[in-house]
């Protein structure tokens, strides 16, 4: 694969996605440079929500995809806002993507204003398809553990990152350097599995070619 079709307008996820594939020296292509209309994501887990978006993409470029779902689980809330984070504070009414954050941010605040309970995860799983109708496609997922502040820390990062603290580091997602994020995020962690399965299968493919001759 010397082209991959990303089957997301987030800026900060590509952002992220094309640093830790910077490696593999795969052109990574935006959906939406492409005409591309983000597909729909009606189903209640991560993975169905992804090969869904890989599938649709794949479909219309012809080319292969990579799509990721991922969100946060509060473990005080039963998983929420899980599938629905990009969403939480409902469809946004404008203003772009950093508003949409925020809303979603304040309405997370709101929801644990009373828990002691504070722990959280950050789920991702990244899926890949070679074609929309592949039989096998990568499947692989991460989780990445912290706790909800009571108040958001540093300008960084995304989505909840600055409500998202890492008692380990004593840091939030959005306090952290990007290249310390891009290693240990769930997407970082998913990215790399993926990574080693794209590098195993070129492994393989050049000891068949070599076999061959």
């Amino acid at each position: 694969m010397k082209k991959i079709v990303i089957a997301s307008n987030n800026v900060g996820k590509l952002n992220e996605i094309a640093a830790i594939l910077a490696p593999l020296d795969i052109e990574i292509v935006a959906q939406s440079t492409l005409g591309v209309s983000e597909a729909a994501e009606p189903h209640c887990t991560f993975v169905e929500n992804a090969l869904a978006k890989a599938r649709h993409a794949s479909g219309h470029t012809k080319l292969p995809a990579l799509a990721d779902d991922s969100g946060i689980c509060v473990d005080a809330l039963n998983g929420a806002p899980g599938v629905y984070s990009a969403r939480f504070a409902g469809e946004s009414a404008g203003g772009g993507r950093e508003q949409q954050d925020a809303r979603n941010n304040k309405k997370l605040l709101e929801l644990m204003a009373r828990e002691t309970n504070r722990k959280a995860h950050y789920y991702c799983v990244i899926v890949l398809v070679r074609r929309a109708d592949d039989p096998q496609p990568i499947i692989c997922e991460a989780e990445w553990h912290g706790e909800i502040l009571q108040t958001p820390r540093g300008s960084g990062g995304f989505g909840y990152d600055p409500l998202f603290l890492l008692p380990q580091l004593k840091q939030t997602g959005a306090e952290l350097k990007p290249a310390e994020k891009n290693r240990i995020s769930h997407r970082a962690q998913a990215l790399g599995m993926l990574a080693e399965r794209l590098r195993a299968e070129r492994r393989k493919e050049r000891g068949e070619r070599s076999k061959a001759r």
